[in-house]
């Protein structure tokens, strides 16, 4: 395989994509349980949207289509997986900058008890909404918090699957 990404196969450039998601989620899974960041539920919800996005990277990597129909159904559903990536960290970030004054109450029911206690569409809805938990900055690198930096590794997982389904090689 060429250092040059530009030729690339598309097997190669979602094989990357998938290392991208997997490291992505090691480094989630190494803050939650070396570096002791718990995970608030907009956290976890961007979790299994970057899993999600990492799937259908690895079943492209592994599939390989030589035909460019199966490229872009793969990379539509890649960027589909990384636009509801996109929504959930977008929200996150907006929650986060928001002022202390306006931020919303508190959650004190866990994601597990929501699951339990309520329908799906009730407990996506409820953390949807935002609870002051999910406005808490407790990581930043480089000016950004976690979610900010999950919202841009969203948008160019979503270009670079667009990339490699739209491109001839």
């Amino acid at each position: 395989m060429s250092a040059n990404p530009m030729t690339w196969s598309f097997r190669a450039r979602f094989g990357a994509g998938f290392a991208a998601c997997a490291g992505l989620m090691g480094y989630a899974l190494f803050a939650q349980h070396v570096q002791g960041l718990e995970p608030c539920p907009l956290c976890v919800f961007q979790r299994v949207a970057m899993i999600a996005l990492g799937l259908v990277f690895l079943l492209g990597f592994l599939h390989g289509p030589r035909g460019a129909v199966g490229r872009w159904i793969y990379a539509v559903l890649a960027v589909v997986a990384a636009g509801v990536g996109v929504g959930v960290a977008g929200r996150h970030v907006w929650l986060q900058s928001l002022p202390p004054d306006e931020v919303p109450a508190c959650n004190l029911m866990s994601l597990d008890y929501m699951r339990e206690a309520f329908p799906m569409r009730e407990v996506v809805s409820r953390v949807l909404s935002g609870s002051g938990e999910c406005a808490e900055i407790d990581w930043t690198f480089l000016g950004l918090s976690m979610p900010g930096w999950v919202l841009v590794w969203f948008v160019l997982l979503a270009a670079w699957a667009a990339w490699a389904g739209l491109s001839r090689r």
